[in-house]
């Protein structure tokens, strides 16, 4: 059999197993005994590495006295640790393989990513300064040395394990808190938690909000979200976003004058080939049910207006709505439309009606009451002032036929009580 050499160091596989039998018990990297005064010093040495840190690191003197405490016991720990790994470095350690990983929650809460790497980094040159004088020959403080900077990388990727887990579980649990929020504000709860979960996720409560809902981008799925909180930041404001099934529902931040003013980058999150609806601006998150109700019903209903714009109000689907079956959206449409009509002069809903009976003729609208076809475009023109909807127009023309319907229904109904 052709034997093998190190492509290294040239040695054959017979070289190197007689020179690691002829290698004597004190060639190990450190000695068993050079291992035993480390830990014997373990006390002392991390006391001095705490005021080593004090004098080092700013933010260390700004600590409290127990986290200080438990910062020196973990360097204690280190140390330990430390003596373990050398002694057997191909073992596992994910308990042992360094004393930051035990950094309890008060610390950790306390301290960032970048002071915890100081933290580490001030330590570990402490050690490497401190540590060799502890050796009795050269050889022995080279390898300490070496013993050290190894340990202290294994001590940075162990600090940022800890800390990118910890990242983790925090988005996981402000995914399930931003969709409990949403989910509540769709249900329409109103409990206390929805303030102090919304201010978890850094929520102004008192802000604004408006409930948009539609379809989510079939291409984005579930990360539609996190692109409408990026949406929503670059347009100087916040979202809370959750997709339900085949719905995405956001709540956005700040007031909304029309439905232009939602960022076309939100919109972006939303399928192109279905419609998007949003509900009132209200005064703050506690009021974003009564948003959200408004939104759903719209989007029920919106299907019944095929030409509706992207995106669309609920208030401007108060038909669809009536036609679908919200008695609440029956109600406004007669308040917005028949109460003011009522207010004016009769003869503006009864021109009204007759326009409307005459389908769309002013100059038959005009015979029908024996008046001028100016007559008629005045008391027209008078509507469309009252109540901010076009009889000329056939969309509008169609909101008002249905309001009118309702106003009898509710006259009927206020006679018969």
């Amino acid at each position: 059999m052709t034997e093998t050499s190190d492509p290294v160091t040239g040695e054959s596989e017979p070289e190197r197993v007689r020179r690691r039998s002829s290698t004597p018990p004190d060639d190990r990297p450190v000695s068993d005994a050079l291992l035993k005064r480390i830990t014997r010093y373990s006390g002392t040495l991390s006391t001095e590495a705490v005021r080593a840190l004090e004098q080092e690191l700013p933010f260390f003197a700004e600590l409290s006295a127990d986290q200080r405490a438990e910062i020196q016991l973990i360097i204690q720990s280190a140390v330990r640790d430390f003596v373990t790994w050398v002694r057997n470095p191909e073992a596992p350690h994910t308990d042992t393989i360094a004393g930051f990983k035990l950094l309890p929650k008060g610390v950790g809460q306390g301290l960032t990513l970048q002071q915890t790497v100081q933290l580490v980094r001030s330590t570990l040159e402490y050690f490497e300064l401190v540590m060799p004088r502890i050796t009795h020959n050269e050889r022995q403080r080279g390898l300490m040395i070496a013993a050290v900077l190894k340990f202290g990388r294994e001590l940075g990727f162990t600090a940022a394990s800890v800390y990118a887990a910890a990242a983790e579980n925090r988005g996981a649990w402000d995914t399930r808190m931003e969709a409990m929020i949403v989910d509540a504000v769709v249900r329409g709860d109103r409990h206390a938690d929805l303030i102090s979960g919304a201010s978890a996720l850094n929520w102004d409560p008192t802000t604004a909000a408006t409930v948009i809902i539609g379809t989510p981008r079939e291409d984005l799925g579930l990360a539609s979200v996190p692109a409408v909180h990026r949406a929503a930041v670059s347009s100087d404001r916040h979202a809370l976003a959750v997709v339900q099934g085949a719905r995405l529902v956001v709540i956005l931040s700040g007031e909304l004058e029309s439905s232009a003013s939602i960022p076309p980058a939100v919109l972006d999150a939303f399928s192109s080939d279905a419609p998007v609806v949003h509900g009132h601006t209200v005064g703050s998150l506690v009021e974003a049910p009564d948003s959200a109700a408004e939104a759903l019903s719209g989007a029920a209903a919106v299907s019944g207006w095929p030409g509706a714009p992207r995106p669309v109000a609920a208030i401007d689907l108060l038909p669809e709505r009536v036609l679908g079956g919200d008695r609440g959206a029956a109600a406004m449409l007669v308040d917005r439309i028949v109460t003011p009509l009522r207010g004016a002069d009769a003869s503006v809903e009864d021109t009204l009606r007759a326009y409307l009976d005459s389908g769309g003729h002013v100059e038959k609208c005009a015979r029908e009451l024996y008046v001028h076809p100016n007559t008629v475009r005045y008391r027209l023109k008078r509507v469309s002032q009252i109540t901010k909807f076009d009889p000329l127009t056939a969309r509008d023309a169609f909101v008002l036929r249905i309001a009118l319907v309702l106003g009898k229904f509710a006259e009927r109904t206020t006679q018969e009580g």
